[in-house]
Order: structure tokens, then sequence, then C-alpha cells
């Protein structure tokens, strides 16, 4: 079989919501990672078989198929394909996993996968129109009538903010302890970015001059300053605005191809696919997926967790990497040492190959042999993927 190697990755700096992206559509905003990620590398576009593109809200400016526009915008061949991918968060990581698989059956040479979110142009549930009745169908509503109607759900639906007070309550993770958590993010985020840890990876972005670092970050954030925030889904719980992933807007991009390819191209392999999985769990709680998941991963790959050397695991809410270290046994420093969602956000259709830019770059500087990364998604399910240093 065919190995799949990640040659380069990139991504733009994250934007707060009406910040530094708000005015770029979300074509544009993908063509920035394109022309970058072909710059680096001196790339052919007509090179590229296709572009799979992840993307959650696909309404308004990101609907009718945003991965394809993305090809015209970036003014690459009309030849170049593209497509569009949804699961939910894990969008543009599945992208990633269905281009490495593709590359790996021998469908694929070279391929591009990424994703692009405007949350500011495109707020989170724009696809959602109550008028349209409920996206879940009335077999799924009887499925689980008893949580939903038990009071504890807003207008008895899935709520991914529900989810995540169930999640502390049911792994004991008291406000202090989440508040710490959110604490730590931004600090390990704001230390990278001091570093200069990112400044290979970021693309420019035409349309925002001088933008240059992620800006969602808050420099100085304590429990202390956190605990005068009120909870956002229950009177007495745990979970807020800090503690939570930021609402914002960003595009990543990531070039696959095999190993003989790329030595032909002159381009030397950042790292290669090793192993991944996807897996489905309680949807009501809606957000522990990435334990299953990895434990998949893990299965399939031959290693343990303490053969990885790093992991991102997305903070949609800080209960999650909580648990799921709970669960898996990793070691705190190595779990999300960059920082994470929480502090610079969660631009949901490219937050997977987000979080997979700043590993492969992190393990390259690092010398890092093996990462992994997860992310939990809309209605249950999540991607584990690991990749090997080459």
């Amino acid at each position: 079989m065919p190995e799949a190697v990640v040659v380069d990755a990139v991504r733009t700096p994250i934007g707060k919501r009406k910040g530094s992206l708000a005015d770029i559509h979300a074509a544009d905003l993908s063509a920035a990672v394109l022309t970058e990620l072909a710059r680096r590398t001196g790339l052919d576009p007509n090179l590229v078989d296709d572009v799979v593109w992840g993307c959650v809200n696909q309404v308004g400016e990101q609907a009718a198929q945003v991965g394809r526009y993305a090809v015209l915008a970036a003014g690459w061949p009309e030849t170049v394909p593209g497509v569009t991918i949804n699961r939910a968060c894990g969008s543009s990581q599945s992208s990633f996993d269905f281009a490495a698989g593709m590359v790996m059956a021998g469908q694929y040479d070279v391929v591009v996968a990424g994703g692009v979110e405007t949350m500011t142009r495109v707020p989170l549930g724009a696809g959602r129109d109550p008028s349209l009745g409920r996206q879940y169908g009335p077999l799924v509503r009887e499925r689980y009538k008893a949580d939903l109607t038990s009071g504890e759900f807003p207008n008895e639906d899935f709520n991914q903010g529900v989810g995540a007070e169930r999640i502390a309550r049911d792994w004991g993770f008291s406000r202090q302890r989440l508040d710490e958590y959110a604490s730590r993010s931004h600090e390990l985020a704001a230390a990278a970015i001091d570093a200069g840890a990112f400044d290979d990876q970021l693309a420019p972005v035409p349309g925002a001059p001088g933008f240059t670092a992620d800006e969602g970050l808050r420099r100085g954030t304590t429990p202390e300053t956190l605990a005068k925030l009120k909870p956002s889904f229950s009177e007495n719980g745990v979970i807020h605005a800090g503690n939570s992933s930021q609402i914002s807007d960003g595009a990543s991009a990531v070039l696959i191809m095999t190993p003989e390819r790329a030595k032909e191209l002159g381009l030397t392999p950042i790292a290669r696919y090793h192993s991944g999985a996807v897996s489905g769990a309680d949807p009501l709680r809606m957000l522990t997926g990435p334990i299953p998941a990895t434990q998949k991963a893990l299965k399939r790959s031959g290693l343990s967790i303490g053969d990885i050397g790093a992991f991102e695991v997305n903070e949609a809410f800080a209960p999650v990497p909580l648990a799921w270290q709970a669960e898996l046994g990793a070691e705190t420093e190595k779990l999300n040492p960059l920082g994470g969602a929480i502090a610079v956000g969660h631009p949901l259709g490219g937050s997977g190959t987000i979080l997979l830019t700043r590993l492969v770059h992190h393990m390259r500087d690092k010398n890092i042999r093996y990462g992994l990364q997860t992310m939990c998604e809309g209605g249950g399910t999540a991607n584990a993927t690991i990749l090997e240093l080459v």
C-alpha cells in the first residue's frame, strides 16, 4: 500500500469574532492558505488531484461548495476539482483523513486537504431554521425523548453546552479545575506566540495587513478573573465563556502526497500518516467521542499512549481534554503544549487541519516521533489521527 506524507501545512492566524478577518469571504480566506501552500513548496497546482475542504455551516457565503470556490479564488486552474466535507467540528480533520486515504489507496498522487470557517460572517447555527423542523428527525427524538424532555436541554434539543456540563459532572470536575485548565491554555498559547512557535506556519491574508498572530489570546487570564463570569448553560453550572472555545474565523491547508512523488518534486516531507480512526459516542454528552476514537486509533497503530510525544485534543470546552486525559492517562506536559482553542479560538471547519498544522510543526521543532490529534464533534462522533515524523 502506498504511504501518504505531509509535505507542508499552513494556516491563517485565527481571528476573533468581528476581528481582523471579519471582512474576508470564506472562499477568499481559503484561497490565502492555498496560495501560501503553493508558494512555499513551489507546487504546480496543475498536479493537484483534488482539494478536500472542511466547512461546517454550509449556508450563505459558505454554501455552494466552498471547496470548489476556494480553488477558483486562489487562481488555480479550472481543471483542479474541490469537494466540501462536513463532519461538524472535525470536518477538516476528516478532509485530511479522506485525502490521505485516497493517496494510500492509489487514487491520488497529490492532494490538498484543509478547511475554513468564518463565524463572524456565517454565525454558529446559521443553518438551523426552526420553521423547517428539527434537523435530527422524529425517530432520533423518540430514541432520546426521555433526556431531551427532562428540562435539562434548552428547547428539547441536543446541546453541546449541556453535554459539557454533563461531562464535568460525570468526571467530577469542579469549576475551579476547569478554570485552572482554561488559564493554562492562555498561558501556554502566550508562551508559544512569544517564542515564535507559530511563525513558520502562518499564511498572510490579503485584506488583513499586519495580521500576524492569533488574536483571541487574553494575556493574564487566571482562575480568579474567570471566576467573575456567569455560567452559560445552567444557573449553577460550571461551563462559561472563559472555559469554552472562542467563536473565530480561520482557514488551514495541508499538502499530501506519496513519498515517491515528493522525491520527484524535490520536496522533503514533515510527517507520514501513520493511522487513524473515527468513532461515535453518546450524542447527549456529545463531546466524549475523542476517548473511543483515540483508543481505536492506538489499537490500529500498535502504539501505546506512552509512545506518543504530543497530543492536540481540541479544547471545545475544558472538560473535553480533561476527561480524555483522565481516561487515556496522557502526561500533562504532552497535552496541548501550545495552548488551544480556549485561548486562540475554534473556527469550526478549519480547526482540524489547524490542529494538524500546529502538531506537525511542533513535532519537527521538538524532534517528536509520534503525534496524535483528536476532535470532538456534534452528534457524538470524533476523529483521531496519528502522525509519524519523517
